[in-house]
């Protein structure tokens, strides 16, 4: 069974699943991050969903691209968990199955080529007070010790 964050399930309410491929990244005693800043201002980890046909690696590697600028290297996969949400962006109730893996930033090519998004640097600490997502801090709380 896949753990479940945030809000139950509305009853009632059809959901499309979106499953996606997130990253933890440390680098230097700090973790790279973004911020969304719509719909919703938000720290996150880097990712995002996984196009029909693609693979979850490749996923990974072009989500984090286009959300950071940052190669990554290695990526190992930790466990995924689960969220119901509405994604006003797409304007979708989905049940997202977030899938978190924790790789290293080799090294930033460019700026982020999504729109609304901005690499941040963070502690583990101020990382497990910024992340908006219980999921996330979870596996950042669990994978990443405080001298990494």
């Amino acid at each position: 069974m896949i753990r479940r964050f945030g809000d139950r399930p509305i009853t009632g309410q059809k959901y499309i699943m979106r499953p996606g491929t997130y990253a933890i990244l440390p680098l230097e005693h700090q973790l790279l991050l973004t911020h969304q800043a719509n719909p919703e201002p938000e720290i996150q980890l880097p990712g995002g969903g996984i196009d029909p046909g693609e693979n979850p690696l490749h996923a990974l590697h072009r989500e984090v691209f286009e959300e950071t600028g940052w190669h990554i290297a290695r990526p190992r996969k930790l466990g995924a968990y689960r969220r119901f949400i509405y994604m006003p962006e797409y304007d979708l109730w989905a049940e997202k199955l977030c899938h978190i893996y924790i790789a290293r930033p080799t090294m930033q090519v460019s700026e982020p080529t999504e729109t609304d998004h901005t690499c941040v640097w963070l502690s583990r600490e101020d990382a497990l007070k910024k992340l908006q997502n219980d999921g996330d801090r979870l596996f950042v709380d669990i994978h990443i010790v405080s001298k990494f």
